[in-house]
This record gives structure tokens, sequence and C-alpha cells, in this order.
């Protein structure tokens, strides 16, 4: 699609003022674009392959009533999976929230400024009458639905497979109750929003590298470099002064909502958390990029 397909819908009379629907049709064209790039089809082809290839592993496994626990290993929530199929929503996450959705999400949010500017269309972006504090929302809205599509893409497929693989029926939760199986799909959708919810932090970062930058590829790389490190920081015992405020620390604690009752206090703190990193490199990305040199 066109980058001037958006630039076409009216603009409020004035100089520099873009109606709202000129800025509804900015939005809309990034979404579209995003979407329809062969790189974000990949990284979701590979994101909605997780929990396939998981249940299918798992049946086999199980095949002629054998069990898939292996004495805890594997990811979260693997031995239930035969019980409930829902389960396999749970695992999917488990096993995606660590690196594959943040990555994708890093590669998305990595590429949003510094792909328009190594291409030769931010300058055009930016001469409409766009702004850079719209258009900088513009992108951070897009990344944002990436979180939600990427996540919802997992979820989804998850979901199939464990309705075709696996039995459903009431779910046993980590505390040991019984919920009923509309209850335990509620909690399945609301895991996918935490999840989403998660990935704010490292939009926000990897928004800020891509300002930094005329390199799609070099912000992309960045992200994920950074991604890698912090993970890693997270798993060292002697940092645990520091972990708390790294944002992929709570992370996992969407698991408190497969309990009976659900415990909060992680939830919050992560919901907390991902809400700091927002503010910092979101107002650090506007800040260099309403001063950023796009002449070159």
């Amino acid at each position: 699609m066109s980058r001037g397909e958006a630039l076409q819908a009216p603009a409020a009379p004035g100089p520099g003022r873009p109606s709202p629907l000129w800025t509804f049709g900015l939005l809309r064209n990034e979404l579209v674009t995003t979407v329809r790039r062969w790189r974000t089809l990949a990284l979701l082809g590979v994101l909605a392959a997780v929990p396939v290839l998981i249940g299918i592993a798992v049946k086999a496994e199980t095949r002629g009533g054998a069990t898939a626990d292996r004495g805890g290993d594997g990811p979260a929530f693997i031995a239930q999976i035969t019980n409930n199929g829902l389960f396999l929503v749970f695992t999917a996450l488990a096993a995606t929230l660590p690196f594959f959705l943040p990555m994708a999400v890093g590669v998305v949010a990595g590429d949003a400024i510094a792909g328009e500017a190594g291409s030769g269309t931010l300058r055009y972006l930016l001469v409409a009458p766009a702004g850079r504090t719209r258009l900088l929302l513009t992108k951070y809205t897009t990344v944002m639905a990436f979180c939600v599509l990427a996540t919802l893409v997992v979820t989804v497929f998850a979901l199939v497979v464990g309705v075709l693989l696996f039995p459903l029926g009431d779910l046993t939760t980590i505390s040991g109750t019984r919920i009923g199986f509309a209850e335990g799909l509620g909690r399945a959708l609301l895991i996918a929003l935490v999840v989403a919810a998660s990935l704010v932090g490292i939009a926000a970062l990897g928004l800020f590298v891509s300002t930094l930058t005329n390199s799609g590829i070099a912000a992309m790389a960045t992200t994920v470099g950074l991604l890698i490190t912090v993970q890693i920081l997270d798993q060292i015992p002697q940092l645990h002064a520091l972990q708390p405020y790294l944002f992929p620390h709570y992370w996992l604690s969407f698991a408190d909502l497969v309990r009976d009752p659900v415990y909060w206090d992680d939830l919050v703190k992560n919901l907390g958390l991902q809400a700091l990193y927002a503010a910092v490199f979101g107002s650090a990305a506007w800040a260099r990029f309403t001063t950023k040199d796009i002449s070159a």
C-alpha cells in the first residue's frame, strides 16, 4: 500500500492542522502496511507454529495413555494439557513470552522510525501535516496493536489445537480448586490481554532505539540484543536487587491468574513496571524524534 493513500484524506482548514479523518487515515495506513509486510507475516507465522508444535508433541508423547509429565521439564502447565486442552493456551503463552513475542515486537518497533528514515519516506510523511508528535504516537499505537495481534495469534491457535487434540471441561487451577470451562476460557482471554500489556515496555524501548538511527536493521538488531541482554541479567542471582526493575522480571506473573483466588501482587507490579518503561522511553523517544535531523 502506498504511503500517499493515507495523506489523501482532507485536512482541516489552516496550515499544519490535520483533521481527525486525516489522522485516522494515517493510522489505518500504518496498521495495514505493517501487517502486510512479509517480515511481519513471517513473525506471525512463527508465533502461530509454536502452539501447534507443542500440541502435536504432547499428543504424540501421550499416545497409549502415557503421561506428559517429565519431572517438571518444559514450559509451565505442559503436564496439564492432556487433561484439559485449555492449558495449551497457558503453555503456549509461557513458551513464547520470554523470547518469541518480545522479539517480534522488538523487530516491529525497531523498524518503526528507522525503517522510514532509511527508505526516505520519513521526510515525505513529515512534509505532510502530520507533525512529529502525531506521527510518533501513530507509530507507537501501531506497535501496540501488533502486540495485541501477536498475542491473539498465539492464543487463538493454541485454543484451536487444544480443542482438536485434547479434552475440554472444568479447569483445575494451580490452587487445586475447580472452575467451570466458561470461567477458564475467560481467564485465558484475560491472560492474553495481560501478556499483550507486558510487551508495552519492550515496545517503548524499541521505538526509542528506532529514533537513534536511520538503519532499520541496526535498530531491530539493537532492540533484540537489549532484550537478550536483559533476559540474561534477570537470571544472574548476584543481581537480585536490580532484577525487579528489569522489564521482563514479572512477565510470567500471568500464571497467578490461574490461581483461585487470583494473586494480584506480581500482576500489579508487572503492569506498573511496563507503564514506567513506556513513560520513560516514550518520553525519550519523543525528545529525540522532535529534535532529530531528517534532512540527511
